[in-house]
């Protein structure tokens, strides 16, 4: 497993999403460490650096989760073929990349019929202030195919304290029925230790690439109680 890490102190891990690496915790990890804190954040297991796993029965949910417990005791704390893939293999890896982090409209995406993903692939994306061409590639370098299985916790209850912080261009968040859920007790029901809610206006997804001072300051808000 690849691990970044940087400064002393507790531990504060860091976990990407899909299609995300180590480095969209970049301005967290400087951040952190200089608060006192030791920011760590792997590759997970079939991305960037991390080892990739031939056989796709190797990327369940509990594979990914017995890679983060090893990774604590070590720090001394307590592939799927398929249409999608197939979408993706007819673009450039760099163009995927930008349509996923540069993807700021609440309606649900809409994948043309005859072309799919790679529908006006020469078409120009523009990059926003926060992301940059250097940064696109590093992701595009990178980037791994990976399959996770959460059956297994289907209907489990999170019972650690959390904090949810989400954008309100969040194409997620916008899903019929997300907003009634996160805010009108059915959030607080499957996560009863929940202590926040966090609505970003104005930012999308990739919150912590888009809003890093913000997001740190309520990562640091959060971490300081424990």
């Amino acid at each position: 497993m690849h691990i970044a890490e940087k400064g002393e102190g507790p531990v504060v891990l860091l976990l990407h999403g899909f299609p995300e690496l180590w480095y969209s915790w970049r301005h967290q990890i400087l951040a952190l460490s200089a608060a006192g804190y030791r920011a760590i954040a792997p590759d997970l297991r079939g991305f960037g650096d991390t080892d990739a796993p031939p056989d796709v029965s190797s990327y369940t949910m509990l594979h990914v989760v017995g890679d983060l417990v090893a990774l604590i005791h070590t720090l001394g704390q307590e592939k799927e073929p398929g249409r999608a893939e197939a979408e993706f293999a007819r673009i450039p890896t760099a163009m995927v990349m930008k349509k996923f982090l540069t993807y700021h409209d609440p309606s649900p995406v809409m994948v043309p019929k005859e072309n799919g993903f790679a529908a006006s692939p020469d078409k120009e994306i523009t990059l926003p202030s926060w992301l940059s061409e250097e940064d696109i590639n590093y992701f595009a370098s990178k980037f791994d195919r990976n399959w996770e299985l959460t059956a297994p916790w289907t209907g489990t209850l999170i019972k650690v304290p959390v904090k949810f912080i989400v954008g309100n261009q969040d194409l997620m968040y916008n899903v019929p029925g997300v907003k009634d859920y996160i805010h009108k007790g059915g959030f607080k029901k499957d996560v009863p230790f929940l202590e926040d809610v966090v609505v970003i206006e104005g930012a999308g997804h990739f919150i912590n690439q888009e809003k890093p001072q913000e997001i740190t300051d309520h990562i640091y808000e959060f971490i300081q109680k424990f």
